[in-house]
């Protein structure tokens, strides 16, 4: 979690195309109202000197209350957030204008006849779209990976402008003219260091699927000892979560004393990219040290044309990462490194996606990994998909009610106060790219878990506009990605295969309402029987995402010690349950 198709087709408020134009806009004024029934226009163009080629992709035009930074990086779900407007466009030639008028799709505001009058910076940005065409004979245009972990804002190749200093006046009929002269750079590989290796294969089921070729990689973590231990053979842990550009939370240098101190919102502390640092230097330190564990840790790399992470399971619309992950390039690693290379001494855990894609993972591939440790899991239930049930709900976004219109929340702090509604979030979503393509976090499961649509991109679980749920698609979701019902119905083939293998841990005040799905879970992993799972479910009252399980430290320390709280229970894991003749002593020094 933070980080879907709609059927548009009798919605003529959006354009379609396959392309996204983002412009943003910083107002210095928004206190002004705009009584003119006129409407703002603006004419984007790039010229041939940043691409001779015609472009696909999407528009984006956004307006901003805060010149802190470049309006590129103020839209969010929060109340913070900024403005911001797109399109599709398609074979968009260099100085060709595209419009972007009150027909654009907005987020919070809907159109741009909702925009007060006032000064504000603008800035234009095209998310630039590469077509495929794939192995189900489908051929869509999603924007590839570059490098950055699938963030629009940030994404190599793609054209914006500078922000500019303009009044919006819905009053003028003179189109505001915005220029796409600037190009967002590649972005430099990571070094290996002593004990970070990075590793990148293709993978050949996923260069299938995609009809191009299409990769996966590794930060690799290697344990003290590695080169004068030739001996020795690990186990391998896999730390599941969203895009890194190296290996996270692991410092070799102590914080650096220039630093200027953050806060962190969130957590209410000042100081909170030191503090970061600190624990980074420290898990070093310990890794480094005479009494940790030594295993191989990995964070894989398996940014997709839909979000910065597959999800780690095999998909309709993403392909057949889990197989690819499992069977191409777990065992090139172990390989490399002097893995083990046996089910019993493969690991999960992770936090949040990386929670789903650890529980996720161990339940399909039940006999390639030995343990999971889920933190704050991704919905696990589809009874409590955040707080929809989206097998019995009529709408998503509103209760069904025949006399009220109560929106459904979709993120909360700890005492309950809302900043988001689920509406508010796929609104976002849907401004930021038709088709599923936003890169948000809606979007990326339904992605996963849907069929395909008869257009080749994934078919909505909802209507992004009205949030009316198609139950047909809920069923397909159920069968195929609802880990609770799947338990539930397959517990006589699989119950025995993940014995002791099932640990799951929530806050009871998860930001997006995770915990629900955990308590549907836990419901019937207590009524389990030949075997009992044997695991553990554990919450901690007043907790927000991201609660891994330590209830010695506040969230916003604990989150930072994911390997150190995980790492001992992995060890009592492999010395109860490793096979008889397995190695358990050459990687314990």
């Amino acid at each position: 979690m933070p980080k879907g198709e709609t059927n548009m087709k009798n919605h003529t408020i959006i354009k379609f195309g396959f392309g996204l134009l983002i412009l943003f806009l910083y107002s210095t004024d928004a206190q002004v109202k705009s009584t003119s029934t006129a409407t703002p226009r603006f004419e984007i163009s790039f010229p041939s000197s940043a691409s001779k080629d015609a472009l696909d992709g999407r528009l984006l035009l956004l307006i901003s209350t805060n010149e802190k930074e470049e309006p590129r990086f103020q839209i969010s779900e929060d109340l913070t957030t900024q403005q911001v407007f797109g399109v599709n466009v398609e074979g968009w030639k260099p100085g060709q204008p595209m419009v972007v008028d009150q027909s654009a799709f907005g987020y919070p505001r809907r159109s741009l006849t909702d925009v007060p009058a006032g000064e504000y910076w603008v800035q234009g940005l095209l998310h630039r779209y590469e077509t495929f065409h794939r192995s189900d004979g489908h051929t869509v245009k999603l924007p590839m990976d570059r490098g950055e972990g699938q963030q629009w804002s940030r994404a190599p190749g793609n054209l914006y402008s500078a922000p500019q200093k303009i009044r919006i006046d819905a009053a003028s009929s003179t189109p505001i003219t915005i220029t796409l002269d600037k190009i967002i750079s590649a972005i430099e590989p990571p070094k290996d260091t002593k004990y970070v290796k990075h590793i990148k294969i293709q993978s050949e089921r996923l260069t299938k699927f995609w009809g191009r070729p299409m990769h996966l990689g590794a930060h690799v973590l290697l344990p003290e000892g590695f080169d004068s231990h030739p001996e020795a053979h690990y186990p391998l842990v896999v730390f599941h979560g969203h895009f890194t550009a190296d290996f996270g939370g692991f410092r070799e240098e102590p914080p650096d004393p220039n630093l200027i101190p953050d806060y962190s919102e969130r957590f209410k502390l000042a100081g909170y990219n030191r503090i970061q640092q600190d624990h980074a230097h420290q898990f070093y330190k310990e890794w480094t040290g005479p009494n940790f564990p030594r295993f191989i840790i990995i964070e894989i790399q398996h940014a997709n044309p839909y979000y910065d992470d597959s999800y780690a399971v095999n998909s309709a619309n993403l392909g057949p990462y889990g197989d690819a992950i499992t069977y191409e390039l777990i065992p090139e690693i172990e390989k490399r490194f002097r893995g083990i290379g046996k089910g019993w001494a493969r690991f999960l855990y992770g936090g949040s996606t990386g929670g789903w894609e650890a529980m996720a993972v161990q339940m399909f591939y039940p006999d390639e990994y030995n343990g999971s440790w889920a933190a704050c899991p991704d919905p696990i239930d589809f009874r409590a998909y955040t707080v929809v049930n989206i097998y019995e709900h009529e709408n998503a976004y509103y209760a069904d009610s025949k006399w009220k219109r109560m929106p459904r929340p979709g993120k909360r702090n700890y005492l309950g106060e809302l900043s988001a509604t689920v509406e508010d979030m796929n609104q976002m979503e849907l401004a930021l790219g038709t088709n599923s393509r936003s890169g948000g976090q809606f979007d990326i499961w339904e992605a996963v878990y849907s069929p395909v649509g008869s257009n080749g991109y994934p078919k909505p679980i909802w209507d992004k506009l009205t949030g009316k749920i198609d139950r047909s698609v809920a069923e397909y979701w159920r069968e195929n990605y609802d880990l609770g019902y799947i338990l539930k119905r397959d517990w006589a083939r699989i119950g025995p295969k993940l014995e002791g293998k099932l640990h799951i841990y929530v806050g009871e005040a998860d930001n997006y309402y995770l915990n629900n799905a955990v308590y549907l879970v836990e419901d019937f992993l207590k009524t389990t029987k030949n075997p009992n799972y044997g695991g553990v479910v554990d919450y901690e009252p007043r907790a927000e995402h991201c609660w891994n399980g330590d209830h010695t430290r506040p969230n916003a320390l604990s989150r930072l010690r994911y390997h150190q709280f995980y790492a001992p229970k992995i060890v009592e894991r492999i010395l109860k349950s490793a096979p008889p003749g397995a190695d358990v002593k050459s990687w314990r020094y």
